[in-house]
């Protein structure tokens, strides 16, 4: 009786395996329509150097770097945070940029950063915001949510802010914070809602920026 049972149960199994021979499966998974989740190129860890003119004068520090030329409009997408530091003459850092996230749209030649959006010019100006908008083509800075920005002589904050590219004029509306007597116009009655500072210096438009030899790894 056991020896029965034992070969209907070899008999069962092996009827399974002939059925499961007789219809296979295809394991594959479907097929990507969407071209706009498709990279040109994505690099990780970068640490990279940009020339000016054969000179270094900038670097960009980011955890991942995504250039995408098929979403429209195309752009270089920092996800993973950014940091762009400038030199001086003697390869001093003088100035950087910093964020949580940063977009590139490299036809239009327009950045946008978010997060924790934190500048330090070689003027000693410092800014923080959560987001703000640099416009290559206009030479324009321009946040449209709170922002403050503190200098050696004044501290201002407001929900709007508009500068140069080099922050050197700017302005802040529905401002609040501590001014100087020369910060306001008409005998200093009233409140201000700009301030301004200028160079007389002048000042090389800075050319577009050029990789250097430093390549990063491609992924």
């Amino acid at each position: 009786m056991y020896k029965i049972k034992y070969f209907i149960v070899i008999g069962v199994i092996v009827s399974w395996v002939l059925a499961a021979c007789q219809n296979p499966v295809e394991h594959t998974a479907p097929a990507i329509h969407d071209r706009d989740s498709v990279a040109m190129m994505t690099s990780y860890g970068v640490n990279t150097l940009i020339s000016d003119s054969g000179v270094i004068k900038y670097r960009i520090v980011t955890e991942r770097w995504e250039v995408n030329t098929n979403r429209v409009p195309s752009r270089w997408i920092f996800d993973k945070g950014m940091l762009l530091e400038q030199f001086d003459e003697k390869f001093h850092i003088n100035s950087y940029i910093q964020c949580d996230t940063a977009y590139y749209f490299d036809q239009e030649r327009v950045w946008k950063l978010y997060g924790r959006v934190r500048i330090l010019t070689k003027d000693g100006l410092r800014f923080t915001s959560e987001q703000l908008t640099w416009d290559e083509n206009k030479h324009e800075l321009s946040s449209h949510v709170f922002s403050k920005l503190v200098t050696p002589e004044r501290t201002l904050q407001g929900s709007y802010f508009w500068s140069d590219e080099r922050m050197t004029r700017y302005f802040v509306s529905n401002s609040k914070g501590s001014f100087e007597k020369g910060d306001f116009g008409g005998g200093g009655s009233s409140s201000p809602a700009s301030s301004s500072d200028s160079t007389s210096a002048p000042m090389r438009q800075p050319a577009t920026p050029q990789r250097a030899t430093t390549i990063p790894v491609m992924h």
